[in-house]
């Protein structure tokens, strides 16, 4: 991962001239004045640990697997919000850990666990630093230093179960990694998120990520039967059975914990067979109004496709549901919804048609298949075109949020007009990019000139939105997880005595609160 950006930095590329017109005309975007950071520009505070504590960590995963150079602790320095970048390109590497530990197996992880306990010495799982949402920066005071725990050497398909349908997987494993050895079995999670190329199945699991064939396959949470979790009092071996009546169910206390509960070491998987065709094809509603009714109908009724997403009348006259064409379509062009299906060619053929005769029924007019497989190209390229815009002077974010079907217009509403109060004149685009039953999911991305103190700008804007979406009855998160940006929404959503549950469990698992610190909770 580029340090100060998204992804592979051959994949950056600079705006258009057009486009950076279309920006200037629009939105008053100019051209920072300074330059980003180069990667030895970044500012290190001098490591903190001791060399005793340093000599006791490699005693346990192996001297050679811990770090504390300079690039390793830059590159595990915050996650990718735009926040973390902007801090980045100013070369500010203040929550840089004070070292990078890489265990190779579950006993090493709880060694690791109780050391940092009986030292005070914070702990940071770390998967494939993707999290938005502030969910790796620790809280270093109390504490004698931060570990960033990379996982990166727990990356093995341990077993697979063909007649149960599940797998076994180690949380180090990429997505694309993890796809690639179950394919030699013929099988697919089905899971594939924007983040898909860079995030890890134990960030996706703690995070409760959300992928974009959702409505198919359903949450990464649905996924998961069973998991091995290490913490500083001992292993957690969690799911005997798909469902069970044997009390709370513990894996939901893991699941979305983001590493402030315990390390997950291992996760069984329910997983499925790879399909043998996939369709995708473009529909257009003309208005977000109409488009979202015949989503709701299609996940009410069915036939149900595997992949489901409407963007709105900007999202879709700016194009960016296909960021890697970038330009738009007509202003009159209504609202871009993709339909996707997977699976046997005969049955795909069958959702295909019903699901067509559904949603031109409601008005949807049929675009053909090119709008799908233009989707499916670009689907993991917006993080790129967010780069590109914040080195043209842009600040660009998104939020996201859920609601039950009937309060999803009052939602989207007060987002929007929160983001336009706090912001002057922005672009707010937004789509619907998972669909259930009783509700939906509303994404939003946004854009606008950056001010004499972006950071500053976006912190005010964020505050704003997370207001609305408290107010108006939505989530503070429905796949991007809580983190440090989240957590006193989070508190406000969940209330005093949901968070004092929490404070029970952490304080019962991490009686010395050393893992990730300052997220989820205070």
């Amino acid at each position: 991962m580029l340090w100060s950006g998204w992804g592979d930095p051959a994949k950056a590329a600079e705006l258009p001239g057009p486009i950076r017109g279309l920006l200037r005309d629009m939105l008053g975007v100019h051209a920072p004045a300074t330059p980003a950071a180069r990667f030895g520009d970044v500012r290190l505070p001098p490591v903190a640990l001791s060399s005793t504590v340093l000599a006791e960590l490699g005693g346990i995963v192996g001297a050679d697997h811990v770090r504390s150079d300079d690039d390793a602790r830059i590159r595990h320095t915050r996650g990718k919000s735009t926040p973390d970048l902007m801090r980045m390109r100013a070369g500010d590497g203040s929550d840089a850990p004070d070292a990078v530990v890489l265990p190779g197996s579950h006993a090493e992880v709880l060694e690791l666990l109780r050391l940092c306990a009986a030292h005070r010495v914070a702990v940071v799982p770390f998967g494939g630093g993707t999290s938005v949402v502030g969910g790796l920066v620790a809280a270093r005071h109390g504490f004698a230093g931060v570990v960033a725990l990379d996982l990166a050497r727990l990356n093995r398909l341990i077993s697979v179960d063909a007649e149960s349908m599940t797998a076994e997987l180690e949380p180090g494993l990429r997505a694309p990694q993890a796809e690639r050895l179950l394919a030699g079995h013929g099988l697919t999670l089905g899971h594939f998120p924007q983040s898909f190329e860079y995030a890890t199945l134990g960030g996706f699991a703690a995070a409760r990520s959300s992928g974009q064939a959702s409505a198919g396959y359903g949450r990464f949470d649905d996924m998961v039967v069973g998991l091995t979790v290490a913490t500083p009092r001992g292993t957690l071996e969690l799911g005997r059975a798909p469902k069970s009546a044997a009390g709370p169910d513990l894996r939901q206390v893991i699941l979305g914990s983001e590493g402030t509960f315990g390390v997950i070491t291992s996760l069984r998987l329910r997983v499925r067979r790879a399909p043998a065709e996939r369709v995708y094809e473009g529909w257009r509603f003309a208005s977000f109004a109409a488009g979202s009714a015949a989503l709701r109908r299609l996940v009410q009724d069915g036939p149900l496709p595997t992949v489901l997403r409407l963007s709105d009348e900007t999202e879709t006259m700016v194009g960016l549901a296909r960021p890697g064409e970038l330009g738009g379509l007509a202003a009159d062009a209504g609202c871009l919804a993709i339909a996707g299906y997977e699976g046997d060619p005969a049955e795909v053929a069958l959702r295909r048609e019903g699901a067509a005769a559904v949603l031109s029924g409601l008005g949807g007019v049929p675009l053909g298949t090119g709008p799908g497989e233009s989707w499916v190209h670009g689907r993991y390229s917006a993080p790129y075109l967010r780069d590109s815009l914040l080195a043209a002077g842009a600040t660009v974010e998104t939020l996201e949020t859920a609601g039950f079907w009937s309060n999803l217009p009052r939602l989207y509403d007060a987002v929007r007009l929160s983001l336009h109060a706090s912001l002057g004149s922005p672009l707010v685009m937004c789509h619907v990019s998972h669909v259930y039953g009783t509700g939906a999911s509303l994404y939003f991305t946004v854009v606008t000139a950056q001010s004499g103190d972006p950071l500053a700008q976006w912190e005010t804007a964020k505050r704003s939105a997370s207001e609305a979406i408290v107010t108006a009855g939505g989530t503070i998160s429905h796949h991007h997880g809580v983190g440090r940006d989240h957590r006193e929404a989070y508190a406000a959503e969940i209330g005093d005595l949901g968070v004092e549950i929490l404070r029970g469990v952490k304080e019962r698992l991490d009686p010395e609160g050393v893992l990730n610190p300052g997220v989820l909770m205070t």
